[in-house]
């Protein structure tokens, strides 16, 4: 039984310990049922070791066949995950997952490296989640989750989490330049020689591009990795230094009215001047340790990062003479760690794995504010706050071997978190304190004929911005404003199953259902705090892979999903953003004979834009594919072609009021960000 227990244990040790890379452990990894992740097909979802049927994992090779318009479309290979833009690249990518418009976070975890990405109480939103510092050649595999079912999961974690882990090592050192539509512009060098008892990875990447954009995006981006690691899969030690940088310019969301009058062409821009620059510079440091049936690990880390965005949403609403642009600036200091202890043992004579965790985390910005502007000159301070988030999190979680066809997994966590804002205006200064406990629990059945049943309940949450609990007056109008709760409950359910019914053919199907009790977030455009009602989502998911041949694989994605307010309101029960259909499909070949490419169709459905559902957004459907050829072992060349069919479709809708110049009113109207137009990228590789 500790046999079939391992690769189980070694999947729960990378998730549970949430600042140790996600599998890190399968650097050399030992011989188990986790060797038959190493396919071209890239989706790990066998039978046996998982604990959910939404569970699963993505490996490196699969995610470097993948064509990337953006560095944030890594996520995408989380089934039902839809990653876009509304604005510049440089700004975090927009996401959708499970009936939610998970804005730039929220609702939905990440960590690369072992170090959490989501920032709390940003200047643009609840669980800010950049990943334009991710280096995509360096991912070893990205594990990810659905639900609010894992303990090792807390803050932002309800709809599903992912952890991006690097490699410490290489296969051959690589260097590659490429170039295409639109100004693009990449080059990266990266290798991982030995150096003493390690290895040290390093790694230098650097882009440009201007994308199909009238006032074009002049994107400067520069990210840098180097780590050294030594030891084996067992006991190790890592330290990992990261740096990056970035500017851009913005081509926000523009009105329909404008494009339709021909005052705007599709891709105009009303201001300019939009756009931004960010930076995050991060040192961490891992150690892993095993003794018999015992592992124990350890992870700290300090991130530091900033933005300064500009942006105009209303353009001339709010002021008729110098516009409607603000800015979001924060200065961040971001310091933590994780420990965990797992083991195997008996529990009435049952083979059992229990994890013992702890998570801490300090968040201090300072400082964190809202500025009126015009062209990027600063007019006025709406709020200028420093911020202190402080959150501590124990957690337990066991999985008990009742039967070889039976198991239960039962995990709890307990989160405290402190919040201090001392702001501009002092009567929004103050203090706040909350805590609450999230249980989970699952039952899993079989696997009987290669197929596994599983039952997930769990309690999970999101943090609201800290200055939305101290909150007295409205930072803008100085009318009075209501606090929000710190800490905001979900509920999940799920039922699912895992499948091989054929050779070459895994399937994973799910029935859910997640509960919200307030959709309260702070909005960062405006300054200020806007509860909402409770909210329930229910939902199907499926996944299939299909591998023929080891060079060849199909897979296919699909999520249908019911979002409706549970609160009855008269403006109506519809979730603005909610998408009820999603769905992906995509062949990849990678053969001896040197050929390699992938095609991938995503369909990201209609969503009502209006509470009563009388402002929809179309569907978007695009296809992206790549075609390549290796000429020997170190010479590799590909040409990725973007929105194959020219589509002109929508990256995201939206529907509010706002003004433009010389228009004598507000005007309700749609506002679109359109997908870009068709895009070469042809990419040469060399290894040394």
């Amino acid at each position: 039984m500790a046999v079939k227990l391992a690769p189980r244990i070694a999947l729960l040790l990378a998730a549970s310990f949430a600042a140790v890379e996600c599998a890190c452990a399968h650097d050399n990894p030992p011989e188990t049922e986790l060797d038959a992740v190493v396919v071209t097909g890239k989706y790990n979802n066998d039978v046996g070791i998982w604990d959910s049927a939404s569970q699963g994992g993505v490996t490196g090779q699969g995610i470097s066949l993948r064509p990337l318009l953006r560095t944030g479309e890594v996520l995408e290979a989380v089934p039902g995950m839809i990653v876009t833009q509304h604005s510049g690249d440089g700004k975090a990518n927009q996401y959708f997952m499970r009936g939610y418009n998970l804005d730039h976070g929220t609702d939905f975890a990440s960590w690369v490296a072992g170090m959490p990405v989501n920032s709390p109480t940003h200047a643009h939103g609840q669980g800010y989640m950049d990943l334009n510092f991710v280096i995509p050649e360096l991912i070893q595999r990205v594990q990810y989750n659905k639900g609010p079912y894992f303990a090792e999961d807390g803050d932002f974690s309800s709809v599903g989490s992912a952890r991006i882990a690097y490699a410490n090592t290489l296969p051959a050192s690589i260097a590659s330049l490429s170039a295409g539509s639109f100004g693009w512009r990449r080059a990266l060098v990266a290798g991982s020689p030995d150096a003493g008892p390690g290895h040290l990875l390093y790694a230098v990447e650097l882009e440009h591009n201007d994308g199909p954009w009238e006032n074009r995006s002049n994107l400067r981006k520069g990210s840098g990795v180097l780590r050294y690691s030594m030891g084996t899969a067992a006991n190790a030690f890592s330290i990992t230094g990261m740096a990056y940088s970035g500017k851009w310019n913005s081509t926000d969301q523009i009105p329909l009215r404008a494009a339709n009058a021909g005052v705007l062409g599709r891709f105009g821009s009303v201001d300019p001047t939009d756009g931004g620059q960010s930076s995050r510079y991060s040192m961490s440091a891992d150690w892993r340790q095993t003794e018999g049936n015992v592992v124990r690990n350890a992870s700290v880390y300090a991130i530091r990062s900033s933005l300064d965005l500009y942006s105009n949403f209303t353009y001339f609403l709010n002021d008729p003479v110098n516009g409607d642009q603000f800015r979001q600036s924060e200065r961040r200091t971001t310091t933590g760690g994780t420990f965990s202890q797992a083991w195997l043992h008996k529990a009435g004579g049952l083979d059992s794995t229990t994890t013992l965790g702890l998570q801490v985390r300090q968040d201090r910005m300072s400082p964190v504010g809202l500025y009126t502007t015009a062209a990027r000159q600063q007019l006025g301070v709406v709020r200028e706050d420093r911020v202190l988030v402080r959150s501590v999190a124990p957690y337990v979680a066991n999985t008990l071997e009742w039967t070889s066809w039976f198991r239960t997994i039962a995990g709890i966590r307990a989160d405290s978190y402190s919040f201090e804002v001392a702001s501009n205006n002092p009567v929004n200064s103050g203090r706040a304190k909350a805590s609450l406990l999230s249980p989970k629990f699952t039952l899993a059945f079989g696997p009987w004929h290669r197929t596994e049943y599983f039952v997930n309940w769990g309690r999970g949450f999101h943090s609201n911005d800290a200055r939305g609990t101290t909150i007295t007056v409205d930072p803008a109008s100085g009318a009075a404003a209501t606090r929000v709760d710190p800490l905001v409950r979900t509920t999940g359910y799920e039922v699912g199953l895992r499948s091989q019914p054929f050779t070459g053919v895994t399937t994973s199907m799910s029935l859910w259902t997640l509960s919200q009790a307030s959709e309260l977030l702070f909005v960062g455009d405006a300054g200020t705090t806007e509860p909402s009602r409770a909210s329930k989502r229910s939902g199907f998911e499926w996944l299939v892979q299909y591998l023929p041949r080891p060079w060849l694989s199909f897979d296919g994605t699909l999520a249908l999903t019911r979002a409706r307010f549970s609160e009855f309101d008269p403006a109506g029960p519809y979730i603005p953003g909610a998408p009820d259909k999603v769905a992906s499909a995509g062949v990849t070949i990678d053969s001896k004979s040197g050929w390699f490419g992938s095609a991938r169709w995503r369909y990201f459905g209609p969503r009502p834009l209006t509470e009563d559902n009388s402002a929809r957004s179309k569907a978007t459907s695009i296809v992206n594919a790549r075609v390549g050829y290796a000429f020997d072992k170190k010479t590799r060349l590909s040409l990725d072609v973007y929105n194959l069919f020219n589509k002109k479709d929508n990256d995201v809708d939206y529907f509010y009021r706002s003004q433009l110049r010389g228009e004598a009113a507000p005007v309700a109207d749609f506002h679109f960000h359109p997908v870009e137009s068709r895009a070469l990228r042809m990419t040469l590789s060399v290894s040394f």
